[in-house]
Parts: structure tokens; C-alpha cells; sequence
């Protein structure tokens, strides 16, 4: 890590610099929740700007073979992640790296929209989000 609290070297090709969203953000409530047990219905209600409480509801639709809430709970919960993101200084490209932790939760809704997508047949949708991902954090992509 440098002086600002980012990786070193976190820039891709194109120079354009990461976006990190803020240590505060709901996520990081979120993500200490979910870990002590908490119900992801309730966080989403008490941090709906979560895009992790709106992940994990995506992810329990998918579990319970409901692709179509899933779908509704992971674009809810990559909408309210592009506002932060926008807010963070992110311009409509370029890294967002996973390693940052409050970036994880908006990154898992857009993993989410893109199989929930696949899923209902939007098969445009879901190329569109992998090209997403691959933009945000290649890494991702396994």
C-alpha cells in the first residue's frame, strides 16, 4: 500500500486510476453483520444503499431457484453501487479492484446480475456485465 491507502501498481493499461469506495460505506456495516449472523432482508431494509445486503439476497433467490428475484435484488443492488461508486469519483470506467473490501459488495451484484441475467435468457445483459467485470477487476473472471 502507498501513502493513500491504495495498492501499489493499481492502475491498468489505459492510465486511468481505481475507484475505491470510502472505508464507511454500508457495506463494511454490512459485511460485519452478515458475518455475526444476520438476516440479509433485515440489512437490506436498514442499509437498502448496501449493494452487498442486495447481493446476498440475489444470491438466496439463485439458491432457491427464483432467477427472476435475483435478478431484481442483484440490479437493485448494482444500481445503489454505481451511485456510490459515482460519488467515489468513478467515471464510468476503469478498475475497481476487489481487493479493496467496501468495493466487494457492488462487485458480487454485478457478478450476480450477470448469472441471474444468463438465468432468464437476457443473454445481451449478461455478455454486457462480463465485459463489466472484466473492465472492474479481470480477476473476477476465474
Amino acid at each position: 500500500m502507498n501513502e493513500t491507502s491504495r495498492p501499489i501498481g493499481a492502475e491498468n493499461l489505459l492510465g486511468i486510476p481505481p475507484t475505491y469506495l470510502p472505508e464507511d460505506h454500508p457495506d463494511t456495516a454490512v459485511a460485519a453483520a452478515l458475518a455475526d449472523g444476520a438476516d440479509a432482508r433485515e440489512l437490506a431494509a436498514r442499509y437498502p444503499a448496501s449493494s452487498l445486503a442486495w447481493a446476498e439476497l440475489a444470491q438466496e433467490a439463485l439458491e432457491s431457484e427464483d432467477p427472476v428475484a435475483a435478478y431484481a435484488y442483484a440490479r437493485t443492488g448494482y444500481h445503489r453501487g454505481l451511485d456510490a461508486l459515482r460519488r467515489a469519483g468513478w467515471k464510468g470506467q476503469g478498475p475497481i479492484p476487489a481487493s479493496h473490501a467496501p468495493n466487494r459488495g457492488f462487485l458480487k451484484a454485478l457478478a450476480l446480475l450477470g448469472e441471474s441475467a444468463g438465468r432468464i435468457g437476457e443473454r445481451d445483459e449478461a455478455e454486457r456485465v462480463r465485459d463489466f467485470v472484466q473492465d472492474a477487476d479481470p480477476s473476477l473472471l476465474g
